[in-house]
C-alpha cells in the first residue's frame, strides 16, 4: 500500500536542483523515482548530507527515550560489525557469544535463579521483546487450557491503559483481547486491585510496566504479584505477569536495588527491555528475558539448517544487524555495574533538578519528578488561561528544543501534558539552557489572550504516550 504523503500537492513533484561543485555541471535528481545514470559518491553524499541538515538536532531531543550519544569507540564497533548478520549465528560465532553473554549478565542483573542457563535473546528493540514475551504468555495458557479440555480461543491480556503502543499492536496482530485499566483522577497506571478486577480464566497474563511512557512513574509490581497470588488461593487461578521494563529495567536495578520488581517474585514469568534506550546503546536493539525455559514453550523456538548450522531461533525479524548486540555487550564491559548506576543516578540528579525549577517557575504543576525514570511530566496550573502545555511545545521549538505535549487516555483525556525525558548525554549545562530559553518564552506566552495551539495541531510525536483509538482497537 502506498501512503500518501500530505504534502504531495504541495511542490513535491518537483525535481532536486544541485549546485554545481567546482567544475561539476548542474545536476537535477528526481525525488520519488530511480535515477536513470549512476553519480559521484561526493555528490551522492552532498545531496542526502544536505536534506538531513533539516531533521531536528538529537540531543535536543527530549521527546524520545532512545539514545542520542554513544562513545566514539562504540560507534567504531557498530562500523565494523556493520556486515554481520545476527541471525547467522554459524558465520558469526563470536557474535552470537557475545548475544548469550549478555543475555546472562541481564538474567543475573534481574535475579533469575539460574543466570548461567538464561532463556532469552537479542531482539531490533523493547517492541518486538514484548511481543515475544506475549506470544509466550499466549502459547503457555494454551497448552494448559487444552490439556484440561478446555476451549482456548478466547485469551485476553490485561494491561493499563498507558501501556506503549507495541502492546495494543501485540493484541491486534495475534487476536488476543485487550484488557485496558484506565485512568481514574490521580491514578496514572495499572494497581493491585483494578488488575485483578479484569482477571479471568481466560486471561493469559498481566502485562507491569516499570516506567510508563506516560509520566516515567514505575507500577507496583510487586504489589500486583501478591494480588495475584491472593487471586490463586481464591480461584485457583494462576496467572502470569510480564514486566514491561523497556526503560525502567535497566535504571531500577542500579538506582533502586530494594525494589522487588524482577524474576525475585516467582509470578514474574518474563521481562522485555531496550538496550537503546536507557541500555545506552544507538538503536536498534532490544532485549527478552524468561525466568526459566518452562516459561518459554518449546514449540515456540525455530530450530533452522540455514546458512551452514542448526539456528535455535525465537523472533518476529529474521536477518538483522549484528552491530548493536557488538555495542550492547561493549557497554556492559565499559561501565561495568557502577558505571551504570553512575550514569543512570547523572540523568535522575538532571531529571530532579529541572523538575524543581519547573515547579518553582509558578504556571506549571507537577505530575511526576524524575524520581523513578528520570522523566518529569507536567501540566499547566488551574487558573492559567493564556497558554497550553501545547503552546509552550511549540514556542520551545523555535530554539530547537524537542519536549513533546499530549493528552492522557481514556478517562483523562482531560489532562495535557509537557514531558521532558533526560537520557546520557543530556547534562546539567543543556538543562541550564533549556530552562533559559522556557524562561524567555513565558512572558510573551502570558500575554496571550488564550492557547492558540490543542491537540489537534500540537505536532510531534510523543514517542509511547499516544492516546489509544477507544473506538477500534488496534486501527488508527
Amino acid at each position: 500500500m502506498t501512503v500518501r504523503h500530505p504534502h504531495d500537492d504541495q511542490g513535491r513533484s518537483r525535481d532536486l536542483e544541485v549546485n554545481p561543485v567546482f567544475s561539476r555541471e548542474p545536476l537535477q535528481i528526481p525525488r520519488y523515482t530511480l535515477p536513470e545514470r549512476e553519480m559521484e559518491p561526493d555528490t551522492a553524499y552532498q545531496v542526502v548530507h544536505d536534506e538531513l541538515m533539516l531533521d531536528g538536532n538529537a540531543r535536543q531531543n527530549l521527546a524520545t527515550f532512545v539514545s542520542t550519544w554513544a562513545e566514539p569507540q562504540a560507534l567504531r564497533l557498530m562500523s565494523e560489525s556493520a556486515a554481520k548478520n545476527m541471525i547467522d549465528k554459524d558465520e558469526y560465532p563470536q557474535t552470537a557469544e557475545l548475544e548469550t553473554r549478555c543475555v546472562h549478565m541481564l538474567a543475573r542483573l534481574w535475579h533469575a535463579e539460574d543466570p548461567r542457563h538464561a532463556t532469552g535473546c537479542s531482539t531490533t528493540g523493547s517492541s518486538e521483546a514484548a511481543m515475544l514475551g506475549g506470544l509466550a504468555l499466549k502459547r503457555r495458557w494454551q497448552h494448559r487450557r487444552r490439556a484440561e479440555g478446555k476451549p482456548a480461543d478466547r485469551p485476553n491480556l490485561v494491561m493499563g491503559v498507558n501501556v506503549q503502543i507495541c502492546w495494543e499492536k501485540f493484541a491486534d496482530y495475534f487476536e488476543v483481547e485487550p484488557r485496558y485499566v484506565p485512568m481514574e483522577g490521580d491514578r496514572f497506571h495499572l494497581t493491585p486491585e483494578t488488575a485483578v478486577e479484569l482477571c479471568d480464566e481466560n486471561t493469559i497474563g498481566v502485562v507491569a510496566v516499570l516506567g510508563s511512557t506516560f509520566d516515567g512513574s514505575y507500577e507496583p509490581v510487586a504489589g500486583i504479584a501478591a494480588a495475584l497470588d491472593d487471586l490463586q488461593s481464591r480461584t485457583g487461578l494462576d496467572i502470569p505477569i510480564h514486566v514491561d521494563g523497556a526503560s525502567g529495567a535497566m535504571i531500577a536495578p542500579f538506582l533502586d536495588p530494594d525494589l522487588t520488581w524482577d524474576f525475585r517474585l516467582p509470578r514474574v514469568a518474563s521481562i522485555n527491555t531496550s538496550g537503546h534506550k536507557y541500555g545506552l546503546v544507538m538503536p536498534g536493539v532490544g532485549w527478552a528475558v524468561w525466568r526459566s525455559h518452562d516459561a518459554l514453550p518449546e514449540d515456540l523456538v525455530f530450530h533452522v539448517n540455514y546458512l551452514g548450522g542448526d539456528m535455535p531461533t525465537f523472533a518476529l525479524n529474521f536477518s538483522r544487524p549484528g552491530a548493536q548486540v557488538v555495542a550492547q555487550y561493549y557497554t556492559f564491559l565499559r561501565l561495568g555495574h557502577d558505571g551504570f548506576r553512575r550514569v543512570q543516578q547523572t540523568c535522575r540528579d538532571v531529571a530532579v533538578w529541572l523538575a524543581a525549577e519547573l515547579a518553582a517557575l509558578g504556571p506549571f504543576e507537577l505530575i511526576t519528578d524524575g524520581g523513578e525514570l528520570p522523566v518529569v511530566a507536567v501540566r499547566v496550573r488551574d487558573g492559567v488561561e493564556s497558554f497550553s502545555v501545547f503552546d509552550v511545545s511549540a514556542a520551545l521549538r523555535e530554539r530547537g528544543w524537542q519536549v513533546p505535549a499530549y493528552t492522557f487516555p481514556k478517562n483523562r483525556t482531560d489532562l495535557a501534558v509537557l514531558r521532558f525525558v533526560i537520557r546520557n548525554g543530556f547534562s546539567r549545562d543543556l538543562a541550564d539552557l533549556l530552562m533559559a530559553d522556557l524562561r524567555r518564552v513565558l512572558p510573551r506566552l502570558e500575554k496571550q489572550s488564550e492557547p492558540c495551539r490543542s491537540a489537534d495541531d500540537a505536532g510531534g510525536f510523543a514517542h509511547g504516550a499516544e492516546t489509544k483509538n477507544p473506538l477500534r482497537p488496534g486501527r488508527r
